[in-house]
């Protein structure tokens, strides 16, 4: 049976069904104003086919999810609450009316989950594959704004969960469809489910903007890991002014990582510096709150902390070598090594 196309459908008509059964109702755009005592917070973020995802393996629920955590996930790190999401989907002639279906019941999922109250979609010609843009507009509470502390040397750096997990496991995707375009061979990925997991459907811990309010605790910054925890640890060292220092035996990682990395001659420790998509919020929490952060959020692993200026941003060696931290697009801390 020949699926339905958007020809056949019509725009207005698809967007209607889409919204169906979804919990949602179709708007022009977000009507989200803050109220007196928060502020409005934007996060956006452009995903293109080839570029940013491969539908050879990416389903596309698992996409229309991902898309939602990248943009909640800045929403979270600047402790502003999810209120609605802005969604415009580029569909070429290739994509049929249940293909976007599918995508778009994944973002729904997401947005129910991080708890947003409002979508806006649109449906837009594209020359070739698939383009989604999503914005997001959080709420941030002045009060909470007034209660962040000044960034201090020695703030603990605190992360969401482990880390080179996303990158390793695009990598074993990628080696298995080229198994797969070459010789046929029906890929298993059982024993990588959670690698592949961590880099298909990320996800977030969706409390936990209630959960440091309700413990008041308040970080002095945050980022969300997206680029590897190189580049997430320069942006608070940036937005400080001062140096931070990493442990390598403190960052953590998923249980089969090291034996994948072997498998693949990649190291863990440089996919997590340096790899990608991992999605982790990085906060850095007074060291006045220690005790008290690690018992209320154990799912949260200290890896370093803040440090002098002087000190820049280190990755701290098992044997105590501080190695100067380097990631795309940052120029190089020492232009005189090779």
């Amino acid at each position: 049976m020949q699926k339905e196309t958007f020809s056949d459908i019509g725009k207005v008509a698809a967007i209607d069904r889409l919204f169906e059964h979804s919990g949602y109702s179709p708007a022009a755009s977000p009507s989200f104003e803050p109220e007196n005592g928060s502020a409005a917070r934007l996060a956006s973020r452009l995903l293109q086919e080839g570029l940013d995802f491969d539908l050879t393996y990416f389903p596309l629920k698992h996409l229309g999810y991902k898309t939602v955590v990248a943009v909640t996930g800045e929403l979270f790190a600047a402790l502003a609450h999810p209120r609605a999401l802005s969604v415009r989907i580029g569909i070429s002639a290739k994509f049929n009316f249940p293909s976007v279906q599918e995508l778009w019941e994944g973002m729904v999922a997401a947005a129910k989950e991080y708890a947003y109250t409002e979508i806006d979609l649109d449906l837009l010609p594209c020359a070739n594959g698939l383009s989604v843009s999503i914005s997001a507009v959080g709420e941030e509470l002045l009060l909470t704004r007034k209660r962040l502390p000044k960034p201090k040397s020695m703030d603990l750096l605190c992360v969401s969960g482990s880390l080179g997990a996303a990158f390793l496991g695009m990598q074993v995707l990628e080696r298995e469809k080229k198994k797969f375009v070459l010789e046929g061979f029906q890929p298993d990925l059982e024993k990588y489910k959670m690698l592949v997991g961590s880099y298909l459907k990320p996800e977030l811990p969706a409390g936990i903007l209630t959960h440091l309010e309700d413990s008041e605790i308040y970080p002095s910054l945050g980022v969300l890991v997206t680029h590897g925890l190189s580049d997430a640890v320069k942006r608070l060292t940036s937005a400080s002014g001062l140096g931070a220092k990493v442990y390598a035996d403190k960052i953590p990682f998923e249980g089969n990582t090291f034996a994948l990395g072997k498998e693949l001659n990649i190291d863990p420790i440089s996919a997590a510096m340096n790899g990608g998509d991992d999605f982790r919020l990085l906060f850095a929490v007074p060291i006045l709150h220690a005790e008290k952060f690690r018992r209320d959020f154990q799912t949260f692993d200290v890896i370093g902390h803040l440090a002098q200026p002087a000190v820049g941003s280190v990755l701290v060696t098992p044997d105590g070598a501080e190695l100067p931290l380097r990631a795309q697009g940052w120029p190089d801390p020492d232009p005189g090594t090779p």
